[in-house]
């Protein structure tokens, strides 16, 4: 048709050569006899009836054993290893074909090359593995943001895979072999083929709070245990468990910020601890953890120590101090975190209390000694004699803030009920750890919720009880949440809106998970100031395939001269955003886009789809044009997702695209990292909004209504 895009060719190659976007096929078999004969080993070693190992086929796909959060292990005897802070990955060797899938079943093998070759060298046939794979710092420890640069940056050399466990062995099931037996003939497996990248993970079989203690002292995640004896089953139960680290020292308070909402006295703390070259050094701030009668006293003890200056040896940004009260550094505190960051700042930290025993000139950062804890970590190991430490050992319910006499604890102000209700049984999160993220990122996300009318997810008893979908301030009242002139909306209770930390706290508090904008702002609720196209794949696709569609579709708006913003979504697939010019109207807008999933559809249409449905999307990604109907929502730029592992969904740069490892890439334990380290906005530009024309309508073939 004239007019229409004339960079077809361009759209078919994308913006780097594609191929069919299906994973590789499985090779050939191998000569017999290249089997090494390790499964009769495993035999000889374990001294297990014959009926526990058994011929059960050879499983294509396969899910991991997961543990349960505990405060601590029921009674029996029990093996503890170090939970690492990395990826867990299962490996598959059938007939000479190696590929390595995480724990959802994605498939990893092209990103892990080196690891493939490593374990290639095994020698083996119809095998699974289980482990974790890391990236050790400089101390030999974990480094969870080292392991995402060596992806982000293709340095897969510096990857590590420790494994734990092997169901299958040469094709014999062994998941019903005791647990001892297991990891003896995997350790014979590894011992066979040194490689620097595979590695045992060592167990011990000592008091869990003494491992604890020790994994927290030396700056570790925390440890898992195992019941002995048991079977490998894939799925979570009671016969792995985990126990997570809490860190504890004291600080000096330097300052406070002013209190929001309905919050009294003040804010948050300004903590900050002595370095003997840079003076005090800011640590961050704590926010949580106070009640009433905390606030108002400490607020008290704050006036005679007021200040105008900084007493911070390197001074804030204008942004950071900005509403601080200044305080002499007399005072110190105790506080609880989960982990420091690279850049020194607490994680989640809750205020335990003053302290008076301590003069502020004495508190320094705590730190494990490197000749003890560093040493033993490098070799995955525990020490046999756990080393002193401040962390106190992992509980089920983090001392995360003083609860009230009703159980209730303060996050930003708000009453948060039932802290301790655990609301993604995949990671043991609780509700008070939801609330204090979003605490935590209130400043970038409110600034894309902000005026919008906001529909929540809500889930009251967590990811796996009921979830429902509210979109107007009905008959349950959301703490600071803002309703709108019903007259947006005739017809229905009044639209809501976030505009504050305590609106955002307070949505967290009614059990809302997922936060979803309009594509306008209420002051324009009839002209949309962007389109989204949401791109679902078919779950059997490989990530691959998704970055793939993406340049794909991104070529055609960039033939459009349409800026586009991608954001993941944090489950499976992406979405593309198009900042427009508040002109069109709802159905204009929504025509548009739908003008532009059919367009690409049309070209390419054994890759994608703009009819939905799960019939219409297999082997291919649906095109979803419909969140741009009035009343349609989207999840909102750093929204926590209400699946397992609660990943969020994160704005990235157009570069950032070919290095992302999936959808669900971030969650609410490794995000601070990405923002902590960004130097640039992704969505830099963003403000630049374009019209929808005529010529893009004749160029996508379609009329406007």
């Amino acid at each position: 048709m004239p007019g229409q895009l004339t960079n077809t060719t361009s759209l078919r190659n994308s913006r780097a050569q594609v191929g069919a976007g299906r994973t590789a096929p499985v090779k050939g078999k191998s000569k017999p006899g290249t089997a090494t004969g390790k499964a009769k080993a495993v035999k000889a070693k374990a001294e297990t009836p014959k009926q526990a190992i058994s011929k059960a086929a050879f499983p294509e796909a396969f899910s991991p054993q997961l543990a349960t959060l505990v405060d601590a292990p029921p009674a029996g005897e029990w093996l503890y290893e170090i939970k690492f802070d990395g990826y867990r990955m299962l490996t598959r060797i059938q007939h000479d074909d190696v590929r390595l899938f995480t724990r959802n079943g994605n498939d990893w093998t092209d990103q892990l090359p080196e690891l493939v070759k490593a374990l290639k060298g095994l020698k083996l046939q119809d095998s699974w593995f289980d482990g974790e794979v890391v990236v050790l710092d400089e101390q030999g420890l974990p480094d969870f943001q080292g392991l995402q640069n060596a992806f982000d940056e293709g340095q897969s050399k510096n990857i590590l895979y420790y494994l734990f466990d092997m169901p299958f062995l040469s094709g014999e099931d062994l998941r019903e072999v005791p647990l001892e037996q297991r990891r003896d003939a995997l350790k014979q497996v590894l011992d066979s083929q040194r490689s620097r990248l595979l590695r045992y993970s060592d167990a011990f079989q000592a008091g869990h709070q003494d491992i604890v203690s020790s994994a927290a002292a030396m700056g570790l995640e925390g440890v898992i245990g195992k019941r002995a004896g048991s079977a490998y089953v894939s799925k979570r139960n009671a016969d792995w468990i985990k126990l997570k680290c809490r860190l504890r020292q004291e600080f000096v308070i330097v300052g406070y910020s002013a209190p929001q909402g309905s919050r009294s006295a003040f804010g948050a703390l300004l903590l900050a601890v002595n370095d003997a070259r840079q003076g005090l050094v800011y640590a961050g701030r704590v926010g949580t953890g106070f009640n009433e009668t905390t606030l108002k006293q400490l607020h008290k003890q704050f006036q005679p120590l007021q200040r105008d200056s900084s007493p911070l040896g390197k001074k804030l940004t204008a942004a950071q101090a900005r509403g601080v009260q200044w305080l002499e550094p007399q005072l110190v505190c105790e506080a609880e975190f989960a982990q420091w960051t690279r850049e020194g700042i607490l994680r989640q930290a809750a205020f335990a209390g003053l302290r008076t025993d301590k003069p502020a000139s004495e508190v320094v950062r705590e730190q494990a000694q490197p000749g003890k804890a560093a040493g033993q970590t490098q070799a995955a190991s525990a020490p046999s004699t756990p080393a002193p430490a401040k962390a106190r050992p992992a509980t089920a319910t983090p001392r995360s803030g003083k609860k009230t006499a009703h159980g209730r604890v303060d996050v930003a102000g708000t009453g948060i009920s039932h802290p301790d209700r655990v609301i993604d049984r995949q990671t043991g999160t609780q509700k008070i750890e939801l609330a204090q993220f979003y605490e935590a990122i209130a400043d970038w996300i409110l600034p894309y919720l902000s005026k919008r009318p906001v529909a929540l997810l809500r889930c009251p008893e967590g990811i796996d009880g009921e979830q429902f979908f509210q979109k107007h301030a009905e008959h349950l009242a959301i703490p600071n949440i803002r309703q709108l002139d019903r007259a947006l909306d005739p017809g229905h209770a009044a639209l809501m809106e976030i505009d504050s930390v305590q609106a955002l706290v307070g949505a967290a508090q009614m059990g809302a998970i997922e936060l979803h904008t309009w594509g306008a702002t209420r002051d324009k609720i009839e002209t949309p100031d962007h389109l989204v196209l949401d791109l679902d794949p078919d779950p059997a696709l490989p990530w691959r395939s998704m970055i793939e569609a993406t340049q794909m579709v991104l070529a055609v708006l960039d033939e459009l001269r349409l800026d586009a913003f991608l954001k993941t979504s944090g489950g499976k697939g992406m979405h593309i955003i198009v900042p427009l010019a508040r002109q069109a109207d709802w159905d204009t807008v929504k025509a548009f886009s739908k003008a532009i999933a059919e367009f690409v559809s049309g070209q390419l249409p054994e890759r994608f789809t703009a009819t939905m449905g799960p019939k219409n999307r297999v082997g291919k990604i649906f095109i979803d044009y419909l969140r741009n109907s009035r009343g349609g929502s989207t999840v909102t730029a750093y929204s926590v997702r209400a699946r397992p592992g609660l990943p969020v969904s994160v704005p990235i740069a157009l570069e950032e695209l070919a290095g992302l490892t999936s959808s669900a890439q971030w969650d609410i334990t490794n995000l601070h990292q990405r923002l902590s380290t960004l130097k640039d906005d992704p969505w830099a530009g963003y403000r630049n909004r374009r019209k929808i024309t005529q010529k893009m309508w004749k160029q996508l073939g379609a009329r406007q209504p």
